[in-house]
Formats: C-alpha cells, sequence, structure tokens
C-alpha cells in the first residue's frame, strides 16, 4: 500500500511542477521593468540650509532623537536620502535598519512617503503646493548587544557619526548642500570632534559651525561623561575618553610619544591637509571598537589599558599611526574611482592597495620613527605579518587587487576559511609591496632614494588644503618612476595580479631582513595573544585557539586542516588529558622529530571523535633575523627623521 501511495504521489506531483512554472500559453514570465525616479547628483548649489537637532541624551536606551529642517525650493517629486556608501566603510553599511519613527510634514501636515523598491535608503515624498520647508523627525536606534552592530550609546560615552542622524535630498552633490547641526549631550558631558562648535546655553545643547553636508558627515563626534583634551601640537589634539577617569591619566613619556608621532608625520610627508585635527579616542569595553578615518579627525577604539598598561606590550598602539596616516592618504589624496558626488553612488576599490596598503605601511614606520611602539616590537610585527601571509595559500587562486572586493562581498562578516578565501589583504599584503618598493628604490638608486622620496612628492603638496587630489595607478607609476626611472607600472601590475606560492617579503630581505622561525614566542607576539585572547599556533600545525578551547581558525591545507580542525571545534582533550593552553603548546614541542602524532579529543556540536595532529615541526614563531652588520635599510627606515 506505501509503495502504491508513493507511486501515485510522484505521479501526480511531477506534471502540477513542470505547468506551474510556465503561464498559459507557453510565454515565459516578464520581468517588471524599472526605472531610478531618483535624481542624479550635479554639481549645483542646493537652495537652501539644511539644519539637523539631535537629541543625544537618552544613554539609558541608546535612542539618538532627530528632527530636521530642510528646505524645498518648488513642489513635486523629491526623494530623500540615507547615506549609504560610506567614505573608510569600502561598501554600502550604511546602518538603514536602525532608521525608525520616520515622519515627514509640510504645512504643518503630515507628507507620506514611500521607501524605494530598489534602493531602500531612499525614501520617494511629493511635496505640497506652498511648501517651503519639509520638517522630518525620526530615530537612530543604537545596537544595545554586539550582535546588533557596533554599540554607539552608552551610559557613558557616544560616539556620533552625522550620517546616522540625517537625510540629505538627491539630486545634488553633497558638498553643495549647507547644513548646521545642533546636538543637546547628557549633562555634565563634553565632547569633541573636528567641527567647531558652542554652548547656547540651553539644556547642555551645542551649535555646530555651517559647513557642507560631505564635510558633515566627515566630522564624527565623540562626547562622554570622562574626557580631556591632550593638545600635540599647535594643529593636533589628542582627545581622550574613558568609562573610568583613571584610564584618562597618561604619564608625560606617554604624552610626548603621541607629539613625536605627530611631528614624524609632518616630516615623513611633508605637509598637512587640514587647519586642526582631532584624534578621538575612546578607551572603553562598552562603546563598540572602531578604527575610522577623517579627513581632520579619527574615531579611535581601543580596550581599557591603553596608557595603564603601557609597559605590557603595544597593544593597538599602531591604531593611531595608521588613522592619522589617512588625513594624507585616503582622504587628501584618494583613488579616482574611491571619490563619488554623494553617499548613493557605488563606490570602487581598485587603488585600496594604496588607501589601506600603503597608510599600513606607514602606520608601521610612522610608530617605530615616534617611539609609540618599539623598533623590537615593530620588527616582531613585521615577522608577524610576513609569516601568516607567507603560510596562506589562497595567492595560488586569487590575487591582491581582487581582494580589493571584498568590502563588497563579504561586508567584513567572519569567514570559516580566511586562509582559502582570503580578506581585506590589500592592507597587510599591500604593506609588504610598499616594503619592496622602498627596497627597490633604494637598490635601483644606489641608496639615494627611498619611499620618503615618494612620499613627499606624493603627498606633500598643497599645504593646508583639505580638498581631494584623487589618482591613477598611472600617477602613481608616475610619481615613482620621477624618482627613480623603472617600469613601475608594469612591477605593479605584477605584483597585484599574480599567482604564486608565499607571500611577496622579498622586500625585508633587500632592506637587509629575513624571516625566520624560532621556538620562543616574541613578547608582541605574546601581548597579541592576550589582547585576542587566543593561542596562535598558526605556524605550529596550522590553527588558533579561543577561550574554552574553541578554534577560531584554521589554516588550510595545514596538519590541523587534516586532522579535521575546523572553526567551531571544541578541543576538549589532549593526549589523554583535559585541554589547557600551555598543555596543547607541550604536546606539540613534546611530537617535534617524532612519528607519534598529537591525540586530540574534540567536539563539534554533540559529536565527540579523537584525532590526530600530525605536525612534527614543534613550536615555530616568527622572528626578523639582521643581515650582516651595521645600518641597512630597514633601520634607516625606521629610524626617526
Amino acid at each position: 500500500m506505501l509503495r502504491a501511495i508513493a507511486a501515485v504521489l510522484l505521479l501526480s506531483t511531477a506534471p502540477i511542477a513542470a505547468t506551474a512554472q510556465v503561464p498559459a500559453g507557453n510565454s515565459a514570465p516578464q520581468p517588471t521593468p524599472f526605472t531610478d525616479t531618483i535624481p542624479q547628483p550635479r554639481d549645483e548649489a542646493y537652495p537652501g540650509t539644511m539644519v539637523i537637532n539631535v537629541d543625544a541624551t537618552d544613554t539609558v536606551r541608546g535612542i539618538l532623537r532627530v528632527k530636521q529642517a530642510i528646505p524645498v525650493a518648488s513642489a513635486g517629486h523629491m526623494a530623500l536620502l540615507y547615506p549609504k556608501w560610506l567614505p573608510g566603510a569600502h561598501s554600502p553599511r550604511g546602518e538603514i535598519e536602525k532608521l525608525a519613527g520616520l515622519v515627514i510634514r509640510a504645512n504643518g501636515k503630515q507628507v507620506p512617503w514611500t521607501r524605494d523598491p530598489v534602493d531602500v535608503f531612499a525614501f520617494h515624498i511629493d511635496v505640497p503646493a506652498g511648501a517651503k520647508q519639509l520638517d522630518v523627525e525620526f530615530q537612530f536606534l543604537s545596537a544595545t548587544r554586539a550582535d546588533q552592530g557596533r554599540i554607539v550609546v552608552t551610559p557613558t560615552m557616544i560616539s556620533l557619526q552625522p550620517n546616522q542622524v540625517s537625510l540629505y535630498p538627491a539630486g545634488y552633490f553633497t558638498r553643495r548642500i549647507p547644513v548646521r547641526m545642533n546636538v543637546a549631550w547628557p549633562a555634565g558631558w563634553t565632547a569633541a570632534g573636528a567641527l567647531r562648535g558652542k554652548a547656547t546655553g540651553i539644556a547642555n545643547t551645542w551649535a555646530y559651525q555651517q559647513t557642507n553636508y560631505e564635510i558633515l558627515v566627515d566630522s564624527p563626534m565623540l562626547a562622554g561623561r570622562y574626557g580631556r583634551v591632550i593638545p600635540l601640537s599647535d594643529r593636533v589634539s589628542l582627545n581622550v575618553f574613558a568609562d573610568d577617569p583613571a584610564e584618562l591619566v597618561a604619564t608625560p613619556a606617554q604624552i610626548d610619544a603621541h607629539k613625536r608621532l605627530v611631528d614624524q608625520a609632518v616630516k615623513t610627508f611633508g605637509a598637512q591637509h587640514y587647519d586642526h585635527y582631532d584624534f578621538l579616542l575612546s578607551i572603553t569595553d562598552r562603546l563598540g571598537g572602531i578604527g575610522l578615518e577623517h579627513h581632520r579627525s579619527s574615531e579611535n577604539g581601543v580596550t581599557p589599558g591603553y596608557f595603564t598598561k603601557w609597559e605590557e606590550g603595544p597593544g593597538r598602539r599602531n591604531l593611531l599611526p595608521h588613522e592619522f596616516t589617512h588625513s594624507w592618504n585616503g582622504k587628501f589624496r584618494r583613488g579616482a574611482d574611491l571619490w563619488t558626488p554623494d553617499f548613493r553612488a557605488p563606490m570602487r576599490g581598485s587603488l585600496l592597495w594604496v588607501y589601506e596598503g600603503q597608510t599600513q605601511f606607514w602606520g608601521f614606520v610612522l610608530q617605530a620613527r615616534s617611539g609609540l611602539v618599539s623598533k623590537q616590537d615593530t620588527l616582531d610585527q613585521y615577522a608577524a605579518i610576513m609569516a601568516n601571509y607567507d603560510s596562506q595559500p589562497a595567492r595560488h587562486w586569487r590575487d591582491l587587487v581582487d581582494t580589493t572586493n571584498d568590502p563588497v562581498i563579504a561586508q567584513r562578516k567572519p569567514k570559516g576559511w580566511t586562509s582559502w578565501q582570503r580578506s581585506e589583504d590589500y592592507y597587510n599584503e599591500g604593506l609588504l609591496v610598499w616594503m619592496d618598493v622602498d627596497s627597490l628604490l633604494r637598490e635601483k638608486s644606489g641608496g639615494r632614494k627611498s619611499i620618503d622620496d615618494f612620499a613627499r612628492a606624493f603627498f606633500g603638496v598643497r599645504d593646508g588644503d583639505w580638498g581631494e587630489l584623487t589618482y591613477t595607478i598611472d600617477d602613481v607609476a608616475q610619481t615613482l618612476n620621477a624618482i627613480q626611472p623603472w617600469d613601475w607600472k608594469a612591477y605593479l601590475n605584477k605584483r597585484l595580479t599574480e599567482h604564486a606560492a608565499g607571500a611577496p617579503i622579498e622586500g625585508f630581505e633587500r632592506n637587509g631582513y629575513r624571516l625566520i622561525y624560532t621556538d620562543t614566542a616574541p613578547p608582541s607576539f605574546r601581548n597579541g595573544e592576550k589582547t585576542r585572547k587566543i593561542t596562535d599556533l598558526t605556524y605550529s600545525g596550522g590553527m588558533i585557539i579561543g577561550e574554552g578551547g574553541v578554534v577560531s581558525g584554521v589554516t588550510w591545507d595545514s596538519p590541523a586542516f587534516a586532522a579535521g580542525l575546523k572553526v567551531g571545534t571544541t578541543i576538549t582533550a589532549i593526549n589523554g588529558e583535559s585541554y589547557s593552553a600551555e598543555r596543547l603548546k607541550a604536546a606539540i614541542a613534546a611530537a617535534k622529530d617524532t612519528k607519534a602524532p598529537v591525540a586530540l579529543l574534540i567536539r563539534n556540536a554533540e559529536e565527540y571523535r579523537t584525532v590526530s595532529l600530525d605536525w612534527h615541526g614543534g613550536l615555530r614563531y616568527p622572528r626578523l633575523q639582521k643581515i650582516g652588520t651595521g645600518e641597512n635599510g630597514l633601520d634607516r627606515l625606521l629610524a626617526p627623521r
């Protein structure tokens, strides 16, 4: 009977499935035509000044309440846009899902809005006759847990990004839209940012200077219950906020290192592309972490201990040199395909290997030149970067320039097999390429030229100008060629598109240091493990273990991969004894030069099994070893100017 019923079901469902896919008349379905009714941006002045009022006092629930006045010149169709493609994010990551309660009025009456069916960041309205202004209200709902996104409001601190709390009219370059912003901060708080403001005398409300919408979005604000301002130069300030006022205490030596960072950057690049610059540094484990560049400021989020645990290791001290460099590279000089007239036009990242890769390069150089991080720690960090990319097999199938698409492809979401999928490798592999460029400039010029000459030629123009000067790969190659004649474009294209084993680490050897491995982790490596709460065995079997024995990374085709480990696997026992990081390291060390594998009892979900880690190279940690004696290229590169 069951077989008969099954047969009937098979006979009866097959024709239905086939006919249901084709409408009567055997004609294929036709797509609904799409017409983009959102006006394209034009380089014309917007008729009037927007005013944005933000109530940021609800720090318990993390709700930012917005009232915005948008002048209008005529009746008829209009589209309002929420910023979508944000500079520095390299992808359409505007948090439209956190906009709520949108109401639009004109002449005191509510105006219906319709969200665009394709671009959900756009709202269509019909402006009624006689209306001179739209009155817009909505809320931006901060994440209250990390799995909702970045937390931007806490009881002690607020990270206010103007793009989160504003709409703008479609059809205009954003730099042609005038705007003023007023913010009501919690009582007793202070705030900092590139835009200067003054107290209005009304409920801790500050009125910020009028600017254009492009600059407003590029001018975030950091506010808090506990903060201090540390002048670093006549143009640069370090604005520090913390959950605990004890975290604000910095020694004179620590402050001097930050002053030297500014001094060394100006000496390196030869110009300053800001009237003033504000580091916005949050020391917190409540507010979401961040590292985001702006032209006249940067958002820098670190966990507690930035000053108070200074002697324990470099921690996140590379963050400020990196973001500061972006004022020159990425903001002033910007890839031509990354510049857009508004925040709706897609950005293209083909030149991120310059924008981020060379910024990563200079971040490490400047941390050493300033003494913010010691030279030895910098060398050890270089070794870790070199070893990581030299051990990753993904270059066999995916080239460097394709990783510039990763912000759009992956949206910075976690990956299971980063060593094979690749990620935003234009940062650190880009650093390796620029170290190669420096070594080649030194070699081909007989030591007379270096990448410092490129920095001054490429970035050291138009002092005080904080507009944008775009570039292409041809501009990069021509600048290099003017310093030292060679076919730089062919070289760069080769580096960007090659499929090769190992990483491009030859530049370090030309500059006098080679990558080696020892069985003892250098201090900066141990500090990185402590900061990230991991056990890094990437070069000792091919895995990274987090707290509780949970695997957080596995290198493709490594012994750990062959043993069947994956992200999320839990190691519960080692050679019959319960898991601990030290026990695992000891077992790997004991298996060196033997034939006996390390036995791991692992758990995936509810399944337990024992696997063999067939690795016999012992514990391996990357270091740089100096070649020869005397001062070499890398020594000169890292020396203060």
